[in-house]
């Protein structure tokens, strides 16, 4: 049973030792306010603060209005990472939404947020177009 027992707890520093990490520049972005139909994509940057590869299995939302795309390949150590998060900003009002990210890390669930204020009476910044709109001359 002792011997059970220690091979479990040199098993489990290993695992602990060896584990993959990464730290997020920040883990809250605030929009602001916006307005109704601006552009709604943000980017979350983290590090693979480990020492071996960081995969990222899943990244989850809390509804439909927000949508992540999680990195294709392992974060290898040292490197970076970016984890995108587009939000409807065609919803006027408050929102406050919790993403879940889900990977081999040694916290393998990290929660990240975003948060802001869709003014539907502000307009959305318009490109400017390189054809004159106007009279002649």
């Amino acid at each position: 049973m002792k011997t059970i027992l220690s091979f479990v707890a040199i098993l489990f520093i290993t695992i602990t030792v060896s584990a993959q990490e990464f730290k997020f520049e920040t883990e809250v972005i605030d929009y602001g306010k916006v307005a109704l139909g601006s552009e709604g994509k943000r980017v979350f940057e983290f590090t693979n603060v480990g020492d071996a590869p960081l995969v990222i299995n899943d990244i989850r939302s809390t509804c439909g209005c927000t949508v992540p795309k999680k990195p294709e390949k392992p974060i290898m150590p040292g490197e970076k990472g970016q984890i995108e998060v587009s939000y409807d900003t065609k919803r006027p009002g408050g929102f406050s939404k919790a993403i879940t990210v889900l990977s081999n890390a040694k916290n393998e669930r990290k929660i990240l947020k975003i948060k802001g204020f869709i003014d539907k009476d502000a307009a959305p910044a318009k490109e400017k177009s390189m054809v004159s709109s106007g009279g002649t001359n």
